[in-house]
């Protein structure tokens, strides 16, 4: 059991924890769940010990090991792929270094003989005789092929680095495992085989993510930021929203039968307070005005943007042509003879492998990259609006100016009040709206992003990830936004839901640069292609 008790916590003067006290039971997975700042990483850096609170204290098990998902993989960038892995179980590294260290030194006495042996039990312990199959195992699960296990964990791309950590936290069983964003830079494959392998942990989980799918997979129940405190509701996010709400809708109609009855008894005092005869009716009802407790409801931390893409002006039926495209890198095929067309309405998921080349493509269709050969063509009318993985891509942050002026120059026939407008929906209040382009988060940038196609009103939409940095009403709302969207859709995305829900045609890129195109939904494409225990409805 991991257990907290009355935490307190505030930066800057704004309090994020405030006597928090609750606890996590071993064989329950915990879905941490908030609006982003509400204080999600800061209190698993608590759990963690990282961090110390202003006040409280956190308490385990003696003895009992803590594995955490640390996002800082510079730290190991010497260190050999598998090693890394091992690591994450630090009284069997010590004794497998110590252990060959000892070997290596050449010299052998009784001592030396009795601190082997002493060593050979912990290593026996911690199942050390199978840590490197457990280690390959999951570098396996996760996407990371055989032949990069015994590389040092620098010559991974920065997602597989990430990849390797998680698979560092996995590693050896540990009793409390914390995780933050594990699901960053996982494919949908990657994040199936992830959810499969923590439903069957025993100990206590903790996990942050900002994919809901996820989260309602792996979950048993959902501890939830807000109103500076921690509430912890049985089930995944979906069934805490539920219960949120309700609640909320409950505590509502109460507060407003017990005002209207207060309402009442002030009335009555107001008129007959000064009669002698009713006196004591007057304060009896004194007395029953103090004995109505009305339900403290604080603000929530919880705000949604208003998303709506709409067209200008609509594209002919025909709108994208993709005749035999290659692309290749240092002589790597990425895209090999790739072609499909799409029709006005259609919108197409690229899914696949990270890597495997659909940022490429997206690149491609946005006419921001140009293949080696094949031709892409636009239709009648079709004008294009692309949102970049790297978002420096599309905001040069090194550049002078506001949020403000970053997007009105993108239809500068605007008013002040409706860029500011549009600004507040998508949750940059006035004071933000002047925020520095340097000075913005990754969810803001995000979201200014997308501000501007909804400014630009382009009929044609390629989104290479664009949940990144979003907290996960953000992500519905997007994903309810493009659901509504009348023009024509190619996007690329880890979330599961938004994939399901939005797709009406699959492209699937394998390797070799090899691919697949499916008319129909995500869940009709893992039927069809024998992966449909992954298939869910929304």
């Amino acid at each position: 059991m991991l257990t907290v008790t009355e935490i307190t916590k505030a930066y800057g003067g704004r309090t994020l924890f405030d006597d928090v006290t609750t606890s996590f039971d071993p064989s329950n997975r915990y879905g941490l769940t908030g609006a982003n700042g509400a204080g999600k990483s800061t209190f698993m850096k608590i759990l963690s010990g990282e961090l110390e609170p202003d006040g409280g204290e956190i308490s385990r098990p003696p003895n009992s090991r803590m594995s955490v998902l640390h996002q800082d993989h510079s730290r190991f960038e010497a260190d050999i792929v598998r090693d890394v892995v091992i690591m994450g179980n630090g009284r069997l590294w010590a004794a497998m270094q110590e252990k060959d260290k000892l070997l290596d030194s050449g010299e052998m006495n009784d001592e030396i003989g009795m601190k082997l042996g002493d060593l050979e039990v912990i290593i026996a312990e911690e199942d050390g005789y199978d840590a490197e199959s457990e280690a390959e195992q999951l570098l396996v699960g996760l996407g990371i092929p055989v032949e990069d296990h015994g590389s040092p964990l620098k010559m991974l791309q920065g997602g597989m680095r990430l990849r390797a950590l998680v698979a560092q936290a996995l590693f050896g069983t540990p009793d409390i495992l914390l995780l933050d964003e594990p699901t960053n830079h996982l494919d949908l494959d990657s994040i199936g085989w992830l959810s499969n392998f923590l439903k069957k942990f025993s100990g206590v989980l903790v996990v942050i993510s900002h994919d809901r799918r996820f989260l309602n997979e792996v979950c048993t129940h959902t501890a939830d930021v807000d109103y500076e405190n921690i509430i912890l509701y049985p089930g995944g996010y979906d069934a805490m929203m539920r219960q949120k709400v309700a609640y909320r809708t409950q505590s509502e109609k109460q507060n407003s039968v017990k005002k209207k009855r207060v309402l009442e008894l002030q009335d009555f005092i107001r008129r007959f307070g000064a009669n002698a005869k009713k006196a004591s009716q007057a304060q009896s009802r004194r007395r029953a005005i103090e004995k109505i407790d009305m339900v403290d409801l604080k603000r929530s931390n919880i705000q949604r943007p208003f998303i709506r893409f709409e067209v200008k002006k609509p594209s002919g039926k025909l709108v994208l042509e993709v005749d035999k495209v290659h692309k290749s890198f240092d002589g790597e095929v990425v895209l090999k003879d790739v072609g499909f067309t799409l029709t006005r309405g259609e919108k197409l998921a690229i899914v696949g492998p990270n890597g495997i080349g659909k940022t490429t493509l997206c690149r491609i269709l946005a006419k921001k990259r140009e293949a080696d050969r094949g031709k892409i063509s636009y239709g009648h009318e079709v004008s294009a609006g692309y949102l970049p993985q790297q978002h420096e891509e599309g905001i040069d942050k090194t550049e002078q100016g506001t949020a403000y002026d970053w997007l009105y120059q993108w239809d500068q026939k605007s008013t002040v009040q409706e860029i500011r407008g549009l600004l507040g929906r998508m949750l940059f209040p006035s004071q933000d709206a002047e925020k520095s382009l340097k000075a913005l988060s990754g969810g803001e940038t995000v979201r200014l992003l997308l501000s501007k196609l909804t400014l630009t009103k382009d009929n044609l939409l390629i989104l290479d990830e664009p949940t990144n940095h979003l907290d996960l009403e953000s992500i519905r709302a997007l994903t309810e936004a493009l659901q509504k969207y009348e023009g024509t859709l190619v996007f690329v995305s880890h979330d599961h839901y938004m994939v399901q829900d939005v797709a009406t045609c699959i492209l699937e890129l394998k390797g070799d640069g090899g691919f697949d195109f499916f008319p129909g939904s995500y869940n009709e494409f893992l039927v069809k292609t024998g992966r449909g225990g992954q298939a869910v409805g929304s």
